[in-house]
């Protein structure tokens, strides 16, 4: 659980070759990989955000409402259609678009935040999911369309 994650959870491993260490790593290794490789990024999170993966289903682009999304993420990319994904799916387009956002959206599935810390690419994925939970508010109160 992300929230609960401590540095005994993390698995240290190779970015261009596996070794010991990589089977214990996440499914979306590729994806890790990829995103190293392509930026200056020294941490990378990938996360199942709830609120932002429903927005997902609807949308090409997560747009924040509140005034910590503007400013910490200005807009979310969301990349996929209505094909299934597998780990590793979208690897180089994600890393990609990680050179020009913070954050990056895989349809009905998970975002991949970039940073130079853990926790920098962390609040990333918390300020995504909390001004998508308040998007959610707003439209169940019927302020937002």
């Amino acid at each position: 659980m992300l929230g609960s994650l401590n540095a005994a959870d993390l698995v240290e491993t190779h970015i261009d070759r596996n070794d010991q260490s990589t089977p214990l790593a996440s499914t979306e290794l590729a994806v890790h990989r990829a995103i190293y490789r392509a930026t200056s990024a020294q941490a990378v999170v990938h996360a199942h955000p709830s609120c932002a993966i429903a927005l997902s289903f609807t949308r090409s682009m997560l747009i924040p409402r509140d005034v910590e999304g503007k400013t910490v993420l200005h807009e979310v990319p969301v990349l996929g259609g209505d094909e299934e994904i597998k780990p590793g799916d979208f690897a180089e387009e994600i890393a990609d678009a990680l050179r020009r956002y913070k954050l990056v959206f895989v349809r009905g599935h998970g975002s991949f935040a970039a940073g130079q810390l853990l926790e920098e690419a962390y609040s990333y994925t918390s300020c995504l999911e909390h001004s998508c939970y308040l998007y959610y508010l707003l439209r169940v109160m019927g302020e937002e369309k």
